[in-house]
């Protein structure tokens, strides 16, 4: 089977955050379940200078009238599967982030630079003389969510498509005469249209063939008006298409065994040596090094959602205890400042980075505990990393991380059961007494060991989710789906409630 996935960005091309790696690692599972999946991603002036041996493919006129295009390819590192990249320098071509500019503001052509890469898509999926033609095209986020409504009003015969929301608060909204730049149908409006504006999410789940999202959980949670961001109307409405998948990991990436950024490797049978990882970070960032300082850290987006403000009230009164904390992570400019007038207040004791791959993982690795406390939480992949790496996750019980983190309750740790430490209120008293009773348990080696041990256990790998896609991907195009690998029988057991 032939399918164009469609996002805005794909590690290590182009990141923000999980969305990237999920489009690198899910892409490379697909091809092991027997799908001829290529990528489409918008060619940023980062994508392009990372992307390796590009080849031109095709060139063509911007349909919304700017200039031309071009299609250059790529592949994956250490794969087959091609990654192409929409070359447009009016677009894409600029200094600042993937979304935004240097001062952390939107770049009001959003609507265009996405728009085009929907219209590239189309192009592929239906123009005559193409070549390689998709049978399905999977679209992640509003990013992509103008395709299925491109297609839907063509008239030409089209592929099946399948619409994926990571994060559903993320909506692609623009003012309603944005509307007459993007080359769309007359009837566009009326599945754009969402309190006077438009938005390409709401093109995509209205038009799209099938929905999923990232966890089972949020599946449910997302058409309740709690989380439902205005949406939960209209997803009860296409309940019977929307189905919940919980994200996988690469452990070829994320494994403290073999990963090269770390200084010193290990595993559940020899992390002794996440000490060794500890003490080269205190040392590296000017952190007290004296023994059984507890290091909690914070690898998430500054957004509302993440709740770091809740973080910032909490913080102190641990700190003045004893423990230590290292954020590696960017967003709103006022809660970096803030964390870093924490870092003035508590030298020794705290330290603030900005992100980079290669510190998220090293941090990962030396930090006791990841403090990961949301608002909402479609997947929620930082924990499911931390398991992985003895590192026990702190979460708030919420969309994925009701999924994948077993609460250490008494019960849970005598059962050898629980993975971490949940709360269910999302407030600052809540998460104090959620780091109060995982700082107890710290206080205690061997429990603390025997819970590391039973996150290190858990195994979050893509393939019984990849099986999962490609089942969707043959029932909507009417495909005989393909014999499944078989699966180890304990892995079957660990995974069988990831997915709904």
């Amino acid at each position: 089977m032939r399918v164009l996935y469609i996002t805005s960005e794909v590690f290590p091309f182009a990141k923000t955050g999980g969305l990237a790696d999920v489009s690198a690692s899910l892409p490379l599972a697909l091809k092991e379940n027997g799908i001829d999946v290529r990528l489409l991603v918008p060619g940023y002036r980062q994508a392009i200078e990372r992307a390796p041996g590009l080849k031109l493919i095709h060139e063509g006129d911007d349909p919304l009238g700017n200039g031309e295009f071009r299609l250059l390819e790529t592949f994956l590192p250490k794969s087959d599967v091609p990654v192409w990249l929409v070359d447009a320098p009016q677009y894409y071509q600029r200094d600042g982030g993937l979304y935004q500019n240097q001062a952390g503001e939107d770049w009001p052509d959003n609507a265009l630079r996405f728009a085009l890469l929907n219209h590239v898509a189309a192009e592929i999926a239906t123009e005559p003389g193409q070549g390689w033609r998709p049978e399905l095209i999977h679209c992640n986020d509003w990013h992509a969510g103008l395709l299925p409504l491109l297609l839907a009003a063509s008239g030409r015969p089209r592929p099946a498509t399948l619409f994926t929301i990571h994060n559903l608060a993320y909506q692609g909204l623009f003012p309603a005469d944005e509307l007459t730049k993007l080359a769309l149908p007359p009837s566009a409006f009326a599945s754009m249209e969402f309190y006077g504006g438009i938005s390409f999410l709401n093109a995509g789940i209205q038009n799209s063939d099938a929905l999923t999202t990232v966890s089972p959980n949020y599946a449910r949670e997302i058409r309740t008006a709690e989380y439902g961001c205005g949406f939960d109307g209209l997803l009860r409405q296409r309940t019977a298409n929307l189905t919940g998948i919980l994200n996988g990991v690469d452990y070829q990436i994320w494994d403290p065994a073999i990963d090269p950024y770390l200084m010193y490797n290990y595993s559940a049978r020899t992390i002794a040596s996440k000490a060794d990882c500890k003490r080269a970070i205190q040392e590296a960032f000017g952190l007290d090094t004296q023994p059984g300082m507890p290091m909690l850290a914070f690898l998430s987006r500054l957004v509302h959602q993440k709740m770091p403000d809740v973080v910032l009230d909490v913080l102190p009164d641990f700190l003045r205890a004893g423990a230590q904390f290292v954020m590696v992570a960017e967003g709103d400019n006022g809660y970096q400042a803030a964390f870093r007038d924490l870092a003035e207040s508590f030298p020794g004791r705290v330290s603030v980075q900005g992100y980079q791959e290669d510190l998220a993982h090293r941090v990962l690795a030396s930090s006791d505990m990841v403090l990961h406390p949301s608002r909402f939480e479609p997947c929620g992949l930082v924990p499911i990393y931390a398991m992985r790496y003895g590192t026990v996750p702190l979460v708030r019980n919420s969309g994925g991380m009701a999924d994948t983190v077993i609460d250490a309750t008494p019960e849970a740790i005598r059962q050898g059961a629980a993975t971490g430490f949940s709360f269910d209120e999302p407030s600052s008293s809540a998460l104090a007494q959620c780091i109060n009773r995982a700082m107890s348990l710290y206080r205690q080696p061997i429990a603390w060991r025997r819970l590391q041990a039973s996150g290190m256990r858990q195994d979050f790998s893509w393939q019984r989710s990849a099986k999962a896609y490609a089942d969707l991907y043959h029932k909507l195009t009417g495909a005989p789906a393909l014999k499944a690998r078989a699966m180890p029988a304990k892995v079957e057991a660990a995974l069988s409630k990831l997915t709904a």
